[in-house]
C-alpha cells in the first residue's frame, strides 16, 4: 500500500483528489495521512468526503476513514465501472474539483459514462465551469474521448445549488499533446456573469473591462445565469491557434465591480506578456492527463506550488518523468512528460 503524507508540498485537497485519481487509474491502494495539513481548517470537508464518496462508488473501492473532519485516509480500488452517477456536495463545495477526481479514470473506462453533479460551479479557489468548458476540455478532446459538459444552473458561493452534467466517451488510449507556441490570437471575448443582484454591477464591469482592453464593446456581454443564490464572475476568454485560455475574477462584498474587471484584466495580461500557450491554472490542470498519456510537452509560467506538488505525487504512481525547465532565468517554464 503506497503512503502519501498529505501535509507535503502545498498540503490542500489537491493531494488527497489526485491521490485518490491515479489509484483508481492504477489499481494502487493508497493510505494518506495529515490530509489538508496545512490549511485552517485541516482534515476532509465536505466537498472532499464527496470526492471520496465519488471515487469509492466509481472504482467499487474499500475505503476507511471517509468522515468530515478525518486527517487519515485509506482507499483500495477495485475496477473502474462506468455508468450513469449522480453526486450532490450538499454546500457549494466545487462540482468541478468532484469531476477532475474522477475523469481521467472514466476517460480510460470500457464503455460511455454520464455525470450529473450538484454544488458550486462558479468557486473562487476552483475552476469555474467556463475554464472547464473552453479550455481544459477542448485539449482532453484532442487527446482521444469525446466530453461534453453542460451548466443546467450556475452554483455560487455560499448559496451553491448549482447543477452540472458531463457525459463522457472513452478511449482506449490517451494521445500526447505538444503547445510549445500559442501563434496568432484568433478572437477575443468577455463577460459579466450575474444571479440575483442589480445589473448597474455587471454594467460597471464591463465599461471597465472595455477600458482597460482596449477592445471593441461588442466583444463583452452581461450574462444573467440562472442560480439559487447572489453571484457575480468576470470571465476573459482568448482563442489562440494552440489553446484557448479563460481568465475569471468572482465578485465579493465590499469589492467594486471596477476592481472585479481589473483583477481579471491583470491576470490575462500577465498570461499575454509572458508569450506561452498554457497559463498557470492550465498548467496545473493538464498535467496528470499527460502523464496518463505517457507524453507530452508545453510552455508556460512558473510553475505554482500547486503544480509542483502534482509532478512530485505523479512519479509516485506512474513510470514517467516529468522534467519542468525554467526559461528566460526564471520567467517561463517548459513542462516535458516521458514514458
Amino acid at each position: 500500500m503506497l503512503q502519501i503524507d498529505g501535509s507535503r508540498g502545498e498540503g490542500g485537497g489537491q493531494i488527497l483528489r489526485s491521490s485518490l485519481t491515479l489509484s483508481m487509474v492504477t489499481g494502487t491502494p493508497v493510505r494518506i495521512s495529515n490530509i489538508r495539513a496545512r490549511r485552517a481548517r485541516p482534515g476532509l470537508m465536505r466537498q472532499h468526503l464527496t470526492a471520496v464518496q465519488a471515487a469509492a462508488r466509481i472504482s467499487k473501492a474499500r475505503v476507511e476513514g471517509a468522515a468530515v473532519g478525518a486527517m487519515e485516509l485509506t482507499f483500495e480500488p477495485g475496477a473502474v465501472v462506468p455508468g450513469e452517477y449522480h453526486f450532490p456536495v450538499g454546500t457549494a463545495g466545487s462540482t468541478t474539483l468532484i469531476l477532475q477526481t474522477v475523469l481521467p479514470a472514466l476517460l480510460l473506462a470500457a464503455a460511455p459514462s454520464r455525470l450529473t453533479l450538484e454544488g458550486g460551479t462558479h468557486n473562487p479557489l476552483a475552476p469555474p465551469f467556463e475554464f472547464l468548458d473552453r479550455a481544459f476540455l477542448p485539449l482532453i478532446r484532442r487527446m482521444g474521448p469525446r466530453v461534453e459538459a453542460t451548466l443546467e444552473r450556475a452554483g455560487f458561493y455560499p448559496a451553491g445549488g448549482g447543477r452540472l452534467s458531463v457525459a463522457i466517451a472513452p478511449t482506449e488510449r490517451l494521445s500526447g499533446l505538444e503547445l510549445l507556441d500559442r501563434g496568432e490570437i484568433r478572437s477575443r471575448r468577455g463577460a459579466a456573469l450575474l444571479a440575483n443582484l442589480p445589473d448597474h454591477i455587471a454594467e460597471r464591469e464591463v465599461q471597465q473591462l472595455v477600458r482597460q482592453t482596449g477592445w471593441d464593446p461588442g466583444c463583452f456581454e452581461v450574462r444573467r445565469v440562472d442560480s439559487a443564490g447572489p453571484g457575480n464572475a468576470v470571465v476573459l476568454e482568448l482563442a489562440s491557434e494552440a489553446v484557448t485560455e479563460v481568465f475569471t475574477a468572482f465578485g465579493a462584498v465590499g469589492v467594486a465591480a471596477e476592481a472585479v474587471a481589473d483583477q481579471a484584466v491583470r491576470e490575462m495580461r500577465r498570461y499575454l506578456a509572458a508569450g506561452v500557450p498554457v497559463g498557470e491554472h492550465l498548467a496545473d490542470q493538464l498535467l496528470l492527463p499527460l502523464a496518463l498519456a505517457g507524453s507530452g510537452a508545453y510552455r508556460t509560467l512558473p510553475l505554482s506550488l500547486h503544480a509542483s506538488t502534482q509532478i512530485e505525487l505523479i512519479q509516485l504512481f506512474l513510470d514517467v518523468r516529468i522534467i519542468a525547465e525554467p526559461e528566460e532565468d526564471g520567467r517561463l517554464c517548459k513542462v516535458r512528460i516521458e514514458s
